[in-house]
């Protein structure tokens, strides 16, 4: 992979500037795709590796936020870009979106990465607590106080805006484990904790091809040169590390088969039918439910509290309430049932147990007010959310209460294909495009 196409793939297309609308709402996610779809092709693929600072964000998509929580779906965003462009013309921007389902699928096939990432987490953050130095250096990295000029001025733009451009999350990232030497994984976790977009495949797998993990022996090193051209200017950094030598981890990722989705249940007599909303997918109302789905009782569940045992940034928890809020009251609208939030309190403890039991409860407590015997979710990839659904699956069966979780056309087309490096799935990108309805041309 070249170095354009790392930086331009890894975190996905990022948000605008605090002084542009960042409304987590299907109508402004669709109005920022309208606005953009002009500019998917050549003007794109010029520039969108450039960041010039916080405002002046127009030379990239900024719709990561909106489709992380599917607020809007892929499938719009590459029906506007295949709309507007020659396939060959919007290339680079059509593989942008395929990469997210990419590293969603990968990681679909290794659940693995994602429990040993938690698990070494938890370890690091523990030895937060004995190791001082260690301790205050991480302090300074978050707070942007490691004398880095570039790198402080990064670290307060994601905790105040809740954002970084594509090409500097892999900056920041370098800096972080080979300039400053820290544990990648904590800094896997300050990204996750802030980012309006954070998600567990793309956020994991691309702090771990920066290290040198995800491809093995392949690293990102940021080169002061290159963040010099690619601010325009606006930073020269000194002082960063020369070299940056893979880190090494002695277990292999096994690939396991991808896991089966649940069929949409059959309409039964007495079935008393809920529509169960998380941050994986807001927008179940378009192209997900048949036509007669006809729930009794909507709810949207927030699973922010389980991205980390520490607190998560101010700015992504609105844009998580905000866009459950969202999702809320288009379901209602859509499908004529009464929607509620539910926003478990609890954190992830040193275990998680603590925030699934509180998430399982809330669940469990809605379906039986509401008097359900079935729930219906869009499928959670591996993350909270999905380990929120099977901790309470068995609690809900032994209320009486029955759990379908629904894959997406769009995903099953997909993932599949994600079997090593995105090649293999880049490859596929037109007969994924004709499965889902949208083939090149």
């Amino acid at each position: 992979m070249s170095e354009r196409d790392a930086t331009g793939a890894l975190f996905g297309d990022q948000p605008e500037a605090a002084a542009l609308s960042w409304a987590p709402t299907r109508a402004a996610g669709l109005q920022r795709m309208d606005a953009f779809a002009s500019r998917m092709g050549r003007a794109y693929a010029g520039k969108r590796n450039y960041d010039y600072g916080p405002e002046r964000r127009s030379n990239i998509s900024a719709l990561s936020p909106w489709v992380r929580y599917r607020l809007i779906l892929e499938t719009e965003v590459l029906r506007a870009a295949l709309a507007r462009h020659a396939p060959s013309v919007c290339d680079k921007f059509v593989q942008e979106v395929f990469w997210r389902a990419y590293f969603k699928g990968w990681m679909e096939q290794r659940p693995i990465c994602w429990r040993r990432h938690q698990s070494q987490l938890r370890t690091h953050l523990q030895t937060l607590g004995a190791d001082a130095n260690l301790k205050r250096r991480v302090e300074e990295a978050e707070e942007g106080r490691t004398g880095i000029e570039c790198f402080d001025a990064w670290a307060q733009e994601l905790v105040e805006i809740g954002y970084l451009h594509n090409h500097t999350r892999m900056w920041f990232a370098s800096i972080w484990i080979f300039t400053l030497q820290l544990p990648w994984d904590l800094g896997a976790d300050f990204f996750y904790r802030h980012l309006l977009d954070g998600d567990p495949a793309s956020n994991t797998l691309s702090w771990r091809w920066v290290a040198g993990l995800h491809t093995k022996g392949k690293t990102y090193l940021a080169r002061p040169s290159n963040i010099e051209r690619y601010t325009d200017g606006r930073f020269t950094p000194t002082g960063l590390a020369e070299a940056a030598d893979p880190l090494i981890e002695t277990e292999e990722m096994e690939r396991t088969p991808l896991p089966a989705a649940d069929p949409w249940p059959e309409p039964r007599a007495g079935t008393a039918m809920g529509l169960l909303i998380t941050g994986e997918d807001c927008a179940p109302e378009i192209d997900w439910a048949p036509a007669d789905f006809a729930p009794s009782a909507i709810a949207a569940i927030s699973a922010v509290a389980g991205r980390s045992p520490r607190p998560i940034g101010k700015a992504a928890a609105r844009f998580d309430k905000a866009a459950l809020e969202d999702a809320a009251a288009r379901a209602t609208s859509a499908f004529g049932a009464p929607a509620v939030q539910l926003q478990p309190k609890a954190a992830a403890g040193e275990d998680g147990a603590d925030w699934l039991d509180a998430w399982t409860d809330a669940a469990l407590s809605w379906a039986q007010e509401t008097g359900l015997t079935h729930i219906v979710t869009p499928y959670a990839p591996v993350g909270p959310a999905a380990d929120a659904i099977a901790h309470a699956r068995p609690r809900l069966a032994e209320a009486g209460v029955g759990l379908s979780v629904v894959r997406r056309r769009y995903d099953a087309a997909a993932w599949p294909h994600a079997k090593a490096g995105f090649f293999g799935l880049k490859k596929k990108i037109p007969q994924i495009l004709a499965d889902v309805g949208l083939a090149e041309g």
